[in-house]
């Protein structure tokens, strides 16, 4: 395969004849990066340029995974003779292990999960896939880059992920510090990529009756911005404009921070499980803008998981109460906290009646109700005392919400209304995590200190 002209687009091309010992590219989602660098590490091995190992860092096993399927089909067509993808522990009792792709003569590339201590110790190049989707960038880049020094690349390529993660620092160190660590520097946009070619390449991959075999690339990328949650996820995810989080109350690195991560699964909830732990539910009310959100928590071991989700739009509220009540009835639900503001009051009442004001609390939403609310939260995430599904639309819809200082100097939580809702799974899960203290009577509170405040509010962290 030595003419790409007509195998590669044209952005894809220039990264993979790059050879330069830095090289980092922040880039839209989905446009073929990771697959083309596939390629291009093949090829280097095929042709001798690496005399060590070559060690990828993706985001999880699964991803590692692929792209190692990605290198052995490469590989074939190279004609190289490679054995059969392999898994081994990395150290004993570490929490690491790679996916190793051997070539004819000893080498091999490396596929590694998101642990930064895995790259470690181990010399040649290295591959930083979707470097910003990493937990801790950072110390994923302090780690690798030593592996270099005896020989190889470090390759970067990313998506963003906010204006405070260490891909962007090193984004900006590029465009306006000099380029200190002197760094071979492409970007590419959602717009970039369909300039060179993409939808047609995107096309020959589609089946015949796919929506987009009729799109141009004007409706390829009105079809893409719309079906994000937001504008702003468009322009981050798209267009390489990381989202400011200065004013975010739940930055990107927080809320997946928190993720549940592969493998983290907890049996079905069943009413006979004697195993289940204590559960506790928040319950945000809404009827035509806004959806009904019930989140259930299971308390296990000084962690609260999250059992149930579920957002329920344009819902008839007797649809809402038989989902509602059918939560309550679990034996080990302990207390349920409802949104009893404006047409929540009459659900909240009507399930009090049926059991009782202790396990159903009626939170009646205020600008310092909802500030004493907010406080717990943002603690559960930044203990790691939380875990929460992994989901574009639940991620926009918790880092939606802002904390604002109004011209009369009262803070307020705010959320603009988008695809992703209006900030319903956040008051949700600050209703479950209230509902694990005892009524606290937060419909009579008054603001306070706010150091005080978020110490008052430490005790549910366990």
């Amino acid at each position: 395969m030595s003419d790409t002209s007509t195998f590669f687009m044209p952005y894809q091309k220039r990264w993979i004849e790059d050879r330069s010992r830095l090289k980092i590219m922040e880039k839209s989602r989905q446009i073929g990066l990771s697959w083309a660098s596939a390629y291009g590490l093949v090829r280097d091995h095929a042709s001798g340029i690496f005399k060590l190992d070559t060690w990828v860092s993706s985001r999880d096993e699964i991803q590692a995974r692929l792209f190692l399927e990605d290198c052995q089909a490469f590989a074939r067509i190279f004609n190289i003779a490679a054995k059969d993808l392999g898994q081994s522990v990395l150290e004993e009792g570490a929490r690491s292990s790679a996916y190793t792709l051997e070539f004819a003569g000893g080498k091999r590339i490396h596929s590694l999960s998101s642990n930064p201590d895995a790259q470690a110790g181990k010399r040649g190049t290295r591959f930083l896939d979707e470097f910003a989707l990493h937990p801790d960038p950072r110390r994923l880049y302090a780690v690798a880059y030593p592996g270099i020094t005896w020989g190889g690349r470090l390759e970067i390529v990313s998506t963003h992920r906010g204006k405070n993660n260490y891909f962007n620092e090193l984004i900006e160190e590029i465009k306006y510090k000099g380029n200190p660590k002197n760094f071979s520097y492409h970007r590419v946009t959602l717009v970039d990529a369909l300039e060179q070619g993409f939808l047609d390449k995107l096309k020959s991959k589609l089946p015949k009756e796919d929506v987009r075999q009729s799109m141009d690339t004007a409706d390829y990328y009105n079809f893409i911005r719309a079906s994000c949650p937001d504008e702003a996820t468009f322009m981050e995810e798209y267009l390489c404009e990381p989202i400011d989080e200065t004013s975010a109350f739940l930055t990107y690195e927080l809320i997946t921070s928190c993720e549940y991560t592969e493998g983290e699964v907890l049996p079905e909830l069943r009413e006979d499980d004697p195993s289940v732990g204590d559960l506790y539910l928040g319950v945000d009310v809404g009827r035509t803008q806004d959806r009904t959100v019930f989140w259930l928590l299971e308390h296990r071991h000084g962690v609260f998981f999250t059992r149930k989700l579920i957002a329920l739009e344009n819902a008839r509220f007797k649809e809402q109460e038989d989902v509602f009540y059918t939560l309550l009835r679990h034996p080990k639900l302990r207390r349920a906290c409802v949104d009893q503001t404006g047409i929540g009051r009459q659900f909240a009442e009507r399930a009090q009646e049926k059991s009782g004001r202790y396990k159903v609390e009626g939170i009646h939403f205020t600008a310092p109700v909802k500030e004493a609310l907010a406080y717990p939260v943002r603690r559960a995430f930044e203990t790691k005392a939380l875990r929460i599904p992994c989901d574009r639309t639940l991620r926009a819809d918790l880092r939606s919400v802002k904390k604002e200082t109004t011209s009369s100097g009262n803070i307020r939580f705010a959320a603009e209304r988008s695809a992703s809702g209006h900030a319903d799974h956040f008051w949700a899960l600050a209703l479950a995590l209230h509902a694990v203290e005892k009524p606290a009577h937060l419909n009579h509170y008054e603001s306070i200190d706010r150091t005080q405040h978020i110490e008052s509010h430490r005790a549910f962290a366990l």
